[in-house]
């Protein structure tokens, strides 16, 4: 049997329904369709699984491409959001475990973050999360970054939790991430430097 290629693409609007293929018709992880990090909580509370569909086309359709998409053969099977930390403002409030070192890395441009992944169920326990974490550093550090952090989780009641939507911390480790904070048990925060 042939080894499955595995190919990604920057989420452009041509796209578009390659990520609903993969985050399915309610917007993955509860109807989030990848806005979770992008608004502010009150502001989430108020949207509902529509319009934070139409939040997250309209950031798509506005560019600069939000994430990647991820193929086998050739069919969507998983999302990475990465891109600098001023696109994803809630990941920087000083209420976050992810919010940043240095106040001023929530808005430089070279600061980037890898804060979700979702992958389709078919998908998952075959270390396509490693492949997205590949793709996206190179995607970063391509685009300028001088700096990629993420803040993962270390350990889930079950293996495909949900809670596993910012990553398992082991993957983060075997790229060469290394802990720069720890704000929670559980959920360090993370970084690879490129410079």
């Amino acid at each position: 049997m042939n080894e499955a290629v595995f190919t990604t693409k920057p989420l452009t609007a041509d796209l578009w329904p390659d990520f609903e293929t993969v985050v399915g018709p309610q917007g993955a992880c509860y109807g989030c369709w990848c806005t979770y990090f992008r608004l502010a909580p009150a502001q989430r509370k108020l949207l509902g699984g529509a319009e934070k569909k139409q939040y997250m086309r309209a950031r798509v359709l506005s560019g600069p491409p939000p994430g990647l998409i991820g193929y086998r053969d050739g069919q969507p099977v998983g999302w990475v959001q990465v891109g600098p930390r001023s696109d994803v403002p809630n990941w920087n409030s000083p209420r976050t475990v992810s919010r940043p070192v240095d106040e001023a890395d929530a808005a430089d441009p070279g600061v980037w973050a890898i804060s979700c992944f979702f992958v389709v169920s078919s998908g998952r326990g075959v270390g396509l999360s490693h492949l997205l974490l590949a793709a996206a550093v190179d995607f970063a550090r391509q685009n300028g970054a001088s700096h990629v952090e993420a803040c993962p989780i270390d350990r889930t009641k079950q293996s495909k939790s949900v809670g596993l939507y910012v990553g398992p911390t082991r993957i983060f480790r075997a790229a060469g991430f290394e802990e720069v904070a720890l704000r929670k048990e559980g959920r360090p925060l993370m970084r690879l430097a490129f410079l």
